[in-house]
């Protein structure tokens, strides 16, 4: 199944600061007319930062997108929203990994599965106890912060 991202590309900012920005507004997973119509929704409510005043609105239908036209007083603005199928995605997490019905012995897992072994880290303070009691004053804050007398601290 296709995951597709809905796109809006706008103007920000005010003369001569004036640049385009895009912004992933959602994903939408499913087919492409599914995706055209989600975006359809969102770009008939949306409502441009400028012009402050607007007079005119329009909304186009233009290949696998829509082009919004606000007329202000002195200017028009601009919004395209489009519809486009994500290929790749560094920030994607790890597709989750399929688990079959049959019930697997402990003893087969743990021989498959690599314990992790911690790492020591001469630097790090060592862990407070749960028996050593840290004075508090009557709201539960301590009184002394746990970060005052380390000397792994620049």
């Amino acid at each position: 199944m296709a995951t597709w991202g809905l796109i809006l590309e706008t103007t920000i900012g005010l003369g001569e600061h004036k640049h385009t920005e895009a912004y992933v507004m959602a994903h939408v997973e499913g087919g492409r007319e599914t995706a055209l119509a989600e975006l359809e929704r969102r770009a008939r409510t949306y409502t441009p930062e400028h012009p402050r005043s607007p007079k005119r609105r329009r909304l186009f239908r233009d290949g696998d997108g829509f082009l919004l036209v606000v007329d202000g007083a002195w200017q028009s603005h601009a919004t395209r929203f489009s519809a486009a199928e994500l290929l790749d995605d560094t920030d994607r997490p790890a597709p989750a990994q399929r688990v079959s019905d049959e019930p697997v012995a402990a003893e087969a897992r743990s021989a498959t599965t690599p314990t992790p072994t911690p790492i020591p880290t001469p630097e790090s303070p060592p862990p407070p106890s749960a028996a050593a009691a840290v004075e508090r004053d009557e709201d539960g804050v301590p009184v002394k912060p746990a970060w005052l007398g380390r000397t792994d601290l620049p």
